[in-house]
């Protein structure tokens, strides 16, 4: 269920309110608005902690994450990105610029 996103394409920011805290596999997400709990993997929660201001544009968020695992090729880090991203816009964890909220 990929949006589609190119490389330009502007990163949402985290949705006010959602509290990031990491655990030791990973991070957990909360949103008291929603009381929506969600479980990010190590990379989910290097990829949250590029988030806007950090990163501003998926291809700079994919550069990012494969300097860090370089292992990884890049049309896997792209593809896994946008599921999160899509994942975390349905359950309001980020919002994208001019969203209300």
């Amino acid at each position: 269920m990929s949006s589609g996103a190119s490389e330009s394409s502007p990163l949402p920011r985290p949705g006010a309110g959602v509290v990031f805290q990491r655990v030791p596999d990973g991070a957990v997400l909360f949103s008291s608005a929603t009381e929506t709990y969600f479980g990010l993997n190590t990379v989910g929660a290097e990829a949250w902690e590029l988030l806007p201001p950090a990163s501003r544009t998926l291809g700079e968020l994919t550069t990012a994450l494969l300097e860090k695992h370089p292992e990884v090729d890049e049309a896997t880090v792209r593809t896994d990105i946008q599921e999160l991203l899509d994942e975390l816009r349905k359950l309001g964890l980020v919002m994208d610029d001019g969203a209300a909220g």
